[in-house]
């Protein structure tokens, strides 16, 4: 039989493999399913269009509904220009911290989902454990949508769903929804001293981006409900991060690229927010046509994330506050795959080990305590599954 690796040992394999979101997770999923195999766990894998990445899920216990599933995702962020001072793709422990990239976001996580996994196979369960592990979380949770209707055709659903994004253990009931737009704006050269023959990519997308200020701006003084007021901030923000655009000073730019995103307090729905997008951007693009009709907008939805909504006496909420003992209020304003899993009719929450202050963060890390509560709260579901 294969050896049954610690939290720790598990923790320091999975962050030994780069799973940047931009490259492959194959090495992580296919090392996962041969030390699982060996336990007699079978690893279902859900490859992404490329072939080149893949979400993966397993079940022990009894073959119905209710039980457990452990969510997390295999993807990190980048290195890339981050000052590190240790190796990112080794755990080193240093001061009671853990540090690596997806320490905290999210291989902490996962590394306790995958040995309770395999503590599970080995006990009389009254009630099943399942874990999913994504590809592709961190660019927009593109992983959970199309795995979650193929674990329903093949595993049976749980009761419960335990998402664990970095909470620092506590019960995270409610977060915000996301919807997100790849924005191309098409201009036509000219030199800069007749601007008003052409028309520039940049000064146009400008209108649109700054009407993200506007947005943000009406949304601040609106009046602040009570399910919004729960958030920080208590309303919906439209962001852009990144541009790029234009070939010299004096040309009128011909192509402009950004994403411009929408993070949505729960109780506002982000389609309502894409119309008003897609409405203002047709009115900039008309005014682009009537300069010229080379002219034009595309824009590509890149992600759609719906938010998690508090549940009245949801069975994982009630489960996650019996393990924990938190009985506290918390939401969070980033978006995890709870509300994925939520639209598909599934319970769930967020709880898990470590500081989302790290995520995504040079010298990532999560507190060894953190992490040996994560085992805590493994060993007290694998009690309650088996009783």
């Amino acid at each position: 039989m294969t050896e049954t690796l610690s939290p720790r040992a598990l923790l320091e394999r999975l962050v030994g493999f780069p799973t940047v979101s931009r490259d492959s997770n194959l090495a992580l999923t296919d090392w996962l399913a041969d030390y699982l195999a060996g336990h007699g766990i079978t690893l279902h894998r859900q490859l992404d269009p490329t072939g080149q990445k893949a979400s993966v899920y397993a079940h022990v216990g009894p073959q119905r509904d209710g039980g457990v599933l452990l969510s997390g995702h295999t993807d990190v962020v980048p290195v890339d220009g981050q000052d590190w001072s240790t190796d990112p793709f080794t755990v080193v422990e240093k001061d009671g911290r853990l540090y690596g990239r997806g320490t905290a976001d999210m291989k902490g996580f996962d590394a306790l989902a995958v040995w309770a996994l395999v503590e599970a196979s080995k006990r009389d369960l009254a009630e099943p454990l399942q874990i999913a592990l994504t590809r592709d979380e961190e660019i927009g949770c593109l992983g959970a949508p199309v795995l979650i209707p193929e674990m329903l055709g093949v595993i049976p659903k749980a009761g419960a769903v335990i998402v664990g994004e970095p909470s620092m253990m506590k019960v995270v009931t409610g977060h915000k929804g996301g919807i997100g737009f790849d924005t191309h704006f098409h201009g036509f050269e000219v030199h800069s001293s007749i601007l008003h023959t052409g028309v520039s990519a940049i000064m146009e997308a400008a209108k649109l981006i700054d009407w993200a200020n506007t947005v943000n701006d009406e949304n601040r003084a609106k009046a602040v409900t009570a399910l919004a007021g729960m958030f920080d901030p208590p309303w919906t923000t439209a962001h852009v991060g990144m541009i790029s655009g234009g070939t010299a000073h004096n040309i009128t730019a011909k192509d402009c690229t950004f994403s411009f995103d929408f993070r949505c307090v729960a109780g506002e729905d982000p389609l309502d927010w894409a119309d008003r997008f897609h409405a203002r951007v047709a009115e900039i693009e008309a005014a682009m046509k009537a300069v010229r009709p080379e002219a034009g907008i595309t824009t590509s939805q890149r992600f759609d994330v719906p938010p998690l909504v508090p549940e009245t006496d949801g069975p994982a909420e009630t489960l996650a506050r019996a393990i924990t003992g938190d009985n506290g209020t918390h939401v969070v304003s980033y978006g995890t795959e709870a509300g994925q899993f939520q639209r598909e009719g599934y319970s769930a929450v967020v709880c898990g080990p470590g500081d989302i202050a790290q995520a995504h963060q040079p010298d990532e890390y999560i507190t060894v305590a953190q992490f040996e509560a994560g085992e805590a709260f493994m060993r007290r579901l694998l009690d309650r599954l088996a009783a």
